[in-house]
């Protein structure tokens, strides 16, 4: 089912499941990359640098910082997480939800897969006058 939803500083819509059955657990477009990220229902076991807690459960901290400079301690561990897909051409994305939203022949997603992402421009106002 379609949803109205916020992603970063903008409206878009996503998708929620409706039955459980449903191949995916959610579904959200990102306006300004035009992609349609799929989080589907098959976990996988993936590697993830996490922080090394001690035995009150609070982070551990180097004597020095890493080499990514951070100052906690990190061990490899294997987190569960659900598979994730990206939609990109717009033929595929109005064909995904065509066939699995219950109301996409009444709700408007086109509104959000026409938008026009905002021109990147300058970061810092002019008068700061920082060279990038």
């Amino acid at each position: 089912m379609l949803t109205t939803s916020t992603w970063k500083e903008g409206k878009t819509f996503k998708m929620i499941p409706t039955t459980g059955d449903c191949p995916y657990v959610e579904c959200i477009y990102d306006p300004q990359m035009k992609v349609l990220a799929v989080i589907g229902n098959i976990k996988k076991d993936i590697f993830h640098m996490m922080p090394k807690l001690d035995a009150n459960g609070d982070p551990e901290m180097r004597k020095t910082p890493g080499r990514d400079g951070s100052p906690m301690k990190q061990e490899r561990r294997t987190i569960e997480t659900f598979q994730e897909y990206y939609l990109e051409e717009r033929a595929e994305i109005e064909s995904f939800i065509k066939h699995f939203a219950t109301n996409s022949d009444t709700y408007d997603y086109t509104t959000y897969l026409d938008m026009v992402a905002p021109e990147v421009g300058d970061t810092f106002p002019a008068e700061l006058n920082i060279v990038k």
